[in-house]
């Protein structure tokens, strides 16, 4: 039985085997396509980083304690597991550009309606209305991708939609920064804001097609073709829609029961701890939280504000470094010496705010180094690993459980912070965060296993030896 909010997609690397590789692709349509799904990328991170900015003016707003401020920042993330959840499932049944378009309406609606807000659980409500927009674009928008690249392109062309990500948190650092002096309205024109990028992105959905893949599973042959003569060219169609057409008849779903049972144990539990280690090392304690934490160190609210944009601006630059090298160093490599060079850098940060040493250039270059060696390291490496060590008959479900994992820790993080650093100080929250990428670190010294230059079968044989 085919599980509900799993989309029945074939894999990347099976789309690679049946697609030919022409010369003659048509590289400014791709990129249009490319393009206007990764604006999904980029809401998703202005969507959960617009925050950091507003956290001061909001708590005093609606009179938040550190509970109710770690709900107000973390409840975006338990709509991002819904979506996450639900959007397969639609993206299957409406196809792929209905649920992105649906994503962008969220995304401006949540803008909008937070920005309105006069009271805290309206506050809420739009931001879990935005998670959901965020969890079904995480899903949806590299999935559009994938099913629309050439083969040879598709690498490159979904590494872009991280790139997206990465520049979406900048840009909502940026943003701050803009509104931070137009007055006491200023958070609400922070998460207003983000209802301009989703007009375009909504509007530039209405003249890109559905994906050929998802056509031809509904029957629509023609469409399918129409769409696959504008990326290729001149080159033949029928091979690659009959392959295409005949993977869809030959795949078969799991269920839920296969992927719990002894056989795929391990290697589930491997993915879900790999997810839930990418956040609960406390990343987004930083990105959602990192000028209240500047502020700290005596530093004034502007300035806290330029520092972060330091933040978003190495997280892009990680994504590149990581693009670039995860195929060469290897991902077990990454892993490790990111998770090492994480645990110096939070050692650090906790001494400075133990030491009450308060040099402000200080605690910028150590949370520098932790985000560039989370940038490039766990977070992007944790979704090419996750993508590798699923076999192919449970990967989109198993997919779907290590993600849900992943947000569901995420909000853990981001709702324990304010009130870990209240109650136990801030260097003492930097110093449990250094013990868990310690602790991630050796935790992947002993179970992970080097994935670098193998096909998806032989990683399967890898961890199903008996295969």
């Amino acid at each position: 039985m085919e599980s509900p909010g799993i989309p029945s997609t074939v894999t990347t690397v099976d789309l690679q085997r049946m697609e030919p590789i022409a010369a003659g692709v048509n590289r400014r349509y791709i990129w249009l396509f490319t393009c206007v799904a990764a604006l999904g990328g980029l809401l998703f991170g202005f969507d959960t980083a617009v925050i950091s900015g507003a956290i001061p003016y909001i708590s005093a707003y609606f009179s938040l304690d550190e509970y109710l401020l770690g709900w107000a920042v973390g409840a975006i993330l338990i709509g991002c597991a819904a979506g996450s959840l639900l959007a397969g499932g639609a993206a299957d049944r409406y196809g792929r550009r209905l649920v992105l378009v649906v994503c962008a309406l969220l995304f401006a609606a949540s803008g909008i309606g937070a920005g309105l807000s006069e009271q805290l659980h309206w506050f809420v409500f739009f931001r879990l209305l935005g998670g959901l927009g965020v969890g079904a674009a995480a899903l949806v928008s590299p999935m559009y991708i994938a099913e629309m690249a050439p083969a040879r392109l598709r690498g490159r062309l979904v590494a872009f939609y991280q790139m997206a990500i990465a520049s979406g948190i900048l840009l909502a650092y940026c943003s701050n920064l803009l509104l931070d002096h137009t007055g006491e309205n200023n958070w609400r024109w922070m998460f207003a804001s983000q209802a301009v990028p989703s007009v375009l992105f909504l509007a530039f959905l209405l003249v890109v097609p559905e994906t050929p893949r998802w056509l031809i599973r509904r029957g629509r042959q023609q469409e399918a073709k129409t769409v696959l003569e504008k990326i290729h060219g001149e080159a033949p169609l029928e091979a690659e829609m009959e392959a295409i057409q005949k993977s869809y008849q030959q795949a078969s779903h799991s269920s839920v029961k296969e992927l719990f049972s002894m056989k795929y144990r391990a290697v589930l539990w491997l993915g879900i701890l790999i997810a839930v280690f990418q956040q609960i090392t406390g990343i987004n304690a930083i990105i959602y939280y990192a000028p209240v934490i500047f502020r700290q160190t005596g530093i004034s609210g502007s300035s806290s504000l330029m520092q972060t944009i330091g933040v978003g601006i190495v997280t892009v630059l990680a994504t590149l470094f990581a693009i670039g090298f995860v195929d060469r160093l290897g991902r077990k490599m990454f892993f490790l010496i990111g998770s090492l060079t994480m645990t110096v850098s939070l050692m650090a940060v906790g001494a400075c705010f133990q030491l009450s040493y308060f040099d402000h250039y200080i605690v910028l270059a150590f949370t520098l180094l932790y985000v560039a060696s989370f940038g490039c390291t766990l977070g992007a490496v944790t979704w090419v690993y996750l993508s590798e060590i699923f076999p192919n008959r449970v990967r989109g479900l198993a997919m779907s459980v290590a993600t849900l994992a992943l947000w569901l820790a995420d909000f853990i993080v981001t709702y324990t912070f304010p009130v870990m650093a209240r109650q136990l100080g801030t260097a003492a929250t930097m110093y449990c965060y250094a013990g868990i990428c310690l602790i991630a670190c050796w935790y992947m010294f002993t179970r992970v296993k080097e994935t670098k230059g193998k096909s998806l079968e032989e990683i399967e044989t890898l961890f199903f030896p008996s295969k």
